[in-house]
C-alpha cells in the first residue's frame, strides 16, 4: 500500500518543507498539494496536484484560467478544492494588482499598464475599464464599467462620463484587455474611442487615452494618434 503524506519522512512532506524551507523552495505541485489538503482513493495530495498540472500542460497560466468547473474533471478534485484553487489564483491576481499601485498618478500609458495589466491579463473576456482622473493626473476612481466584446452598443457616454460628474473627475481614461495576449486594435475598439472621445470633448471632460493590454504589451491609442473629430 502507498504510504500516506503524514507517513513520508518530515524534510520531504510539503507542509513541512514549506516551515523550513520558505514558500519559494518548493515546486508548483507541492503548493498545490497543499491548497489541496488531502489525497483521495489511496493517491496523495502531491499525486493529485501532478494531474492537475499535468491536465494544462504544466502551466500554472493555463491553471490559473480555468473555471472551477473544469477542475472537477480531474480525479480527487471535488467542489470544494475546485473552489479553493480558483480563489488561490484570483488572490494572487489581486496582490499583483497591488504592487502595481505604488503610484496613485498617472503620466501615461506604461502607468495604465503596470496598474491593470496583471489584474486584466488572464481574463477570457474583455474588461473595459475606466480610470478617473483629477486635474493633477491622481486616481480619483476606477471602475469596470462592462465585461465582453467591446462594442458601441455596450458602452454608453452615459456609463462612461456618469462617475466623472459625480466625482469631479478632470480627465480620464480607458482601458481594456485582449484575452488573445496580442494588443493591437480592433475597428470596434477605434469606433468606440472616437465616440467617448467626442462626447468627452462636448462635457468639458476629454478622454486622455485609451490603452489596449495584451499579455506582455499594450497600445495607447493616444501614441497611435487617435483623436476626436471635435477636438
Amino acid at each position: 500500500m502507498t504510504p500516506t503524506i503524514r507517513e513520508w519522512p518530515a524534510d520531504e512532506r510539503p507542509r513541512e518543507r514549506l516551515v523550513a524551507l520558505q514558500p519559494r523552495a518548493l515546486a508548483a505541485r507541492e503548493l498545490l498539494a497543499i491548497l489541496l489538503g488531502s489525497g483521495v482513493g489511496g493517491r496523495s495530495s502531491i499525486d493529485v496536484a501532478a494531474d492537475l498540472l499535468a491536465r494544462y500542460e504544466g502551466s500554472l497560466r493555463r491553471l490559473g484560467r480555468a473555471d472551477p468547473g473544469e477542475l472537477l474533471a480531474v480525479t480527487g478534485i471535488g467542489p470544494a478544492r475546485a473552489a479553493a484553487v480558483a480563489a488561490a489564483f484570483e488572490l494572487g491576481r489581486r496582490m499583483a494588482g497591488e504592487r502595481a499601485r505604488v503610484s496613485t498618478r498617472i503620466a501615461g500609458p506604461r502607468d495604465v499598464f503596470r496598474r491593470l495589466g496583471d489584474k486584466l491579463r488572464d481574463r477570457r473576456q474583455e474588461e473595459f475599464w475606466v480610470i478617473y482622473l483629477d486635474t493633477q493626473n491622481r486616481i480619483l476612481l476606477e471602475r469596470c464599467l462592462t465585461v465582453g466584446l467591446l462594442n458601441s452598443s455596450l458602452v454608453h457616454p452615459r456609463e462612461v462620463f456618469g462617475p466623472a460628474m459625480t466625482h469631479g473627475a478632470a480627465s480620464l481614461i480607458l482601458a481594456h484587455n485582449h484575452p488573445s495576449g496580442d494588443p493591437e486594435p480592433s475597428p470596434e475598439d477605434l469606433a468606440v474611442t472616437v465616440q467617448l472621445m467626442e462626447s468627452g470633448c462636448l462635457l468639458g471632460i476629454p478622454v486622455r487615452d485609451h490603452v489596449i493590454l495584451g499579455d506582455s504589451a499594450y497600445v495607447s491609442l493616444a501614441e497611435r494618434g487617435c483623436r476626436s473629430r471635435k477636438a
